[in-house]
């Protein structure tokens, strides 16, 4: 049975012609599934009971089962879920006074192995289908009671693609669940309001840009090479340079949508004073804002955190030089939900990267 759930508005037209449906019903299922959030056709009221009969006996409406639910002390909440193979990735809701945010995956596992990060110990399974992508929206959306989804104030407002895995070398599927989730009339969700998290996979940016328009984050954790490579292995591939190049040359960014970079404060590794002067430096020409990230340490890594002060003052010299330069403040660390963190070890490592 064909799951419709990751089906855009031309494939599930073409599903449901294929079916022998009048091509009005495709918009009736659209917002059913999309702006509704229903998850059995029986719920379906605007159709016939026959034709609702005859759809539940050749398809599903399948969201990720949640095999986990964890609740920090700080309000946010990751949930680990499980598709039909048995692999499983953590999606992570960070409610704030002004917004919420909604941390998604995009493969399970991770190809990239940035050896600050917890996900990077985990192998690379496959990517995700745009089901699985999507799906985890629409599941935080049970989850917090808000459909259908043009709800005026939500705990849901934004998505951050900063999850398991490397987005864009999954971009065919993150692309689809991505226009589904911006659809007006689906989840109506502004592009605006979400953010791709790229190691830099340079190839790829113009294209994100040009088809998706969404926020641009760079995660890039040193100035020079040298660094750079150790942490961040994909920059032997795609150097300083070639990134810097590629976000100069991002469509649609400007002072009013700002290229984030993220930056992980590693005690004695990368966040001394002529470091920040060095990411200055580099960042000049680009609008962009700076996201200091305090090291989110995990059960047997490598670094340690930075210390407060040398945090404050290497803020201290990006933000005297014109940019904005925020230190995240940790969430879900006690769920080992906060950057960094996410990692499932319940995977059938078997199976090969899609």
């Amino acid at each position: 049975m064909k799951n419709l759930v990751g089906l855009g508005r031309e494939a599930l037209a073409a599903e449901l012609a294929a079916f022998g449906a009048a091509p009005f019903r495709a918009r009736q299922l659209w917002h059913w599934i999309y702006h509704r959030g229903v998850g059995e056709f029986a719920a379906m009221t605007s159709l016939a009971k026959e034709f609702r009969a005859a759809l539940a006996a050749r398809y599903r409406l399948d969201r990720p089962r949640v095999s986990r639910a964890l609740v920090s002390a700080d309000g946010t909440r990751k949930w680990l879920l499980a598709f039909a193979d048995g692999n499983e990735v953590e999606t992570v809701h960070i409610p704030e006074s002004d917004r919420g945010t909604l941390c998604i995956s995009s493969q399970v596992g991770c190809t990239l192995n940035c050896t600050f990060c917890h996900t990077g110990t985990q192998r690379l399974v496959r990517n995700l289908d745009a089901a699985e992508i999507v799906g985890q929206i629409m599941l935080a959306r049970d989850a917090l009671g808000e459909w259908p989804s043009a709800k005026d104030e939500r705990q849901l407002t934004n998505i951050v693609l900063m999850g398991m895995g490397e987005p864009l070398y999954n971009y065919d599927n993150v692309a689809a669940a991505l226009k589904i989730a911006m659809d007006p009339e689906g989840l109506a969700i502004s592009r605006r309001k979400i953010t791709l998290s790229t190691a830099g996979v340079v190839p790829m940016i113009a294209r994100c840009g040009a088809e998706l328009g969404v926020n641009l984050a760079i995660s890039l954790h040193a100035v020079t090479d040298e660094l750079r490579d150790r942490l961040v292995p994909l920059n032997r591939k795609y150097p300083i340079a070639e990134l810097l190049a590629a976000c100069r040359a991002y469509p649609g960014s400007s002072n009013a949508r700002r290229i984030t970079f993220e930056y992980v404060m590693l005690a004695g590794v990368n966040d001394s004073p002529a470091e920040a002067r060095e990411l200055v430096r580099l960042l000049k020409g680009i609008p962009a804002k700076v996201n200091l990230i305090p090291f989110n340490p995990w059960p047997g890594a490598p670094y340690q955190c930075s210390s407060d002060r040398a945090i404050a003052a290497f803020s201290d010299i990006v933000f005297a030089a014109g940019y904005s330069a925020p230190v995240r403040t940790p969430r879900g660390r006690d769920i080992l939900a906060a950057c960094g963190q996410l990692k499932s070890d319940s995977v059938r490592v078997r199976r090969s990267a899609a």
